[in-house]
């Protein structure tokens, strides 16, 4: 148990080696630090981030998880997107900032995804007014940004270390949608499917680390839903101009419990032991839970 002046509000192992397993956190004042649970005294980097407080923290090349260089992204309520390189002190590799004039939103959720060689790697963010957006770290630019209406909670790639596969992102007032992201059309983009599961706020969203077309969604009435993602029957078509577009799947919901009556606002899974996961929740209690007959599904 560590205690710190600060608060934190998000954590990643990501951008660490199994052997260091470096904690990287941001809090509520702006910073980012990386601790080393051996010695947590003074953290081994650290830097003021963010204006505000950094809502979202995610780790890639680290855990022998993604190619490339070890790489933390944090989004905040300042309205930037910063991707740092522990090796490089005080300034961010990357930096995705509103352009001027144009309004500040709050960035709730960044995933890493695509780091499947040492050049490629992709940032998507969700921001408080129902944005999402692409950003491609190779060539630094906004690959592709589309709304879903509602504030966007969490993202996630199905894989961080393969080929852009498929994206979930979850909203408030019970929403998730999936994008695939194999195929981007020149003006339509990704297709997607989307699902409403509830009234309340999904929080999160994990896929299950032995089945990327396995996901649970943790939500604010204190349930758990786990899904399926059923592939169509051809993923591209062409239009009538000859341009390739996607083609959405299917999802369907194998499983839901409810264990809290107060919401479940994060989650994650085992990489090594298939079906165990972990959640927290505003009722203050850490939850570790066993899914089983997964291998049937």
């Amino acid at each position: 148990k560590i205690e710190k002046a600060k608060p934190i509000k998000c954590g990643t192992f990501g951008a660490t080696s199994l052997q260091q397993r470096y904690l990287a956190t941001g809090d509520f004042g702006g910073n980012l630090n990386i601790w080393n649970l051996e010695a947590p005294e003074i953290p081994v980097y650290s830097v003021k981030g963010h204006k505000e407080i950094i809502n979202s923290i995610d780790g890639v090349g680290g855990l022998g998880i993604g190619e490339g260089a070890p790489e933390i992204v944090t989004g905040s309520r300042d309205g930037t997107v910063k991707v740092w390189d522990p090796r490089q002190k005080d300034t961010p590799v990357a930096n995705m900032e509103p352009v001027e004039g144009e309004s500040k939103r709050d960035c709730w959720t960044v995933a890493f995804g695509n780091a499947y060689n040492q050049e490629e790697r992709v940032v998507c963010a969700g921001y408080d007014n129902g944005d999402i957006k692409l950003f491609d770290l190779k060539t630094m630019s906004l690959r592709w940004e589309t709304n879903i209406k509602n504030g966007v909670c969490s993202v996630e790639f199905d894989r961080k270390d393969v080929n852009m596969n498929k994206l979930v992102a979850t909203s408030l007032e019970g929403k998730f949608h999936v994008f695939d992201m194999r195929t981007q059309h020149p003006t339509k983009g990704f297709a997607s499917v989307s699902e409403k599961v509830q009234k309340s706020t999904i929080w999160q969203v994990r896929h299950l680390p032995q089945n990327r077309d396995i996901f649970m969604t943790s939500g604010g009435a204190g349930s758990l839903h786990l899904w399926k993602y059923e592939y169509p029957a051809q993923r591209s078509k062409k239009d009538s101009e000859g341009a390739e577009m996607g083609v959405a799947g299917s999802v369907s919901l194998l499983q839901n419990v409810t264990l809290s009556m107060q919401p479940i606002s994060s989650l994650d899974w085992s990489p090594d032991k298939k079906g165990l996961c972990v959640c927290g929740a505003f009722d203050q209690t850490v939850r570790v839970l066993i899914v089983t007959k997964l291998n049937k599904v």
